[in-house]
């Protein structure tokens, strides 16, 4: 019974949009008086034929409603083409919430992004303070499942507590790299190729020349926090920055991140 109203009331307040706006449409063609001749014609009919039901009478206009439908659609052939071109207008709008939802998704794809990055950032800016060793590789295009396979798979979000107690001196997962995949935590304590270039600064540690070797085997960016001095650094192919600031560190990341942000 309850479901019957509901119908009823729904029925009733399309019937008076569609009027209403067959009524504005009317309007600006200046037939409205026409409209309103029509309206008045069906609510005699509706009267006599289904309230009274007067058969005679209903069977006459029912002929005339007959005849009439295709006499309007004659008459205002100019007002339904624009009635539908509207709908076509209106169904177009469509594209525009699909477009609009689109960039709320990339918006909320970029401030994900943002929050990433300032969290790996907290994070090395605190180890560095306190002179904790850590090695943090970004899988890029290449593939290091590898690499991933020598460690514990963590996947996790990105948090600059969990990058802290990782790197923790007296935590079983300090010692390695961590991977971050995909724009997650991949694996922590991997295990990477050792770069044997002989030109290699003296004072780069076990850490630096890992992150030479990923660099050099792979198109993955590796961040380094050194355990002697604090400095942070990052190996980017051939490019080595050596004792960045937090400040470059996060333009470097943002600027990097829709490579890292996709790896397999």
């Amino acid at each position: 019974m309850g479901f019957q109203v509901i119908k009823d009331i729904i029925d009733i307040l399309l019937v008076a949009i569609l009027l209403f706006e067959t009524y504005k449409l009317l309007k600006k063609s200046g037939a409205v008086s026409v409209f309103i001749g029509v309206f008045a014609f069906i609510l005699v009919w509706f009267l006599v034929s289904r309230v009274f039901e007067m058969q005679l009478l209903g069977s006459l206009f029912d002929k005339f409603i007959d005849v009439g439908a295709i006499a309007l659609i004659v008459i205002f052939q100019d007002e339904i083409r624009m009635f539908f071109s509207r709908i076509g207008n209106n169904w177009r709008m469509f594209d525009v919430f699909k477009q609009l939802s689109r960039k709320v998704r990339a918006s909320t794809k970029q401030q994900q992004a943002d929050q990433s990055v300032v969290q790996i950032v907290l994070a090395c800016k605190n180890m560095s303070k306190t002179k904790t060793g850590a090695l943090i590789v970004f899988t890029r295009k290449q593939d290091l499942q590898q690499y991933a396979l020598s460690g514990e798979r963590i996947d996790a979000l990105i948090s600059s507590r969990l990058i802290e107690n990782i790197f923790f001196k007296n935590s079983p997962l300090h010692d390695g790299a961590l991977l971050v995949t995909g724009g997650r935590l991949h694996s922590a304590a991997c295990i990477l190729p050792i770069s044997k270039k002989a030109d290699i600064p003296k004072q780069f540690g076990l850490r630096h020349r890992a992150a030479l070797g990923i660099a050099e085997k792979t198109d993955a960016i590796a961040v380094v926090v050194s355990e002697e001095t604090g400095k942070i650094s990052y190996v980017i192919g051939d490019d080595v920055k050596v004792g960045v600031k937090p400040e470059e560190l996060e333009q470097m990341l943002s600027e990097q991140w829709h490579d890292y942000s996709h790896g397999s």
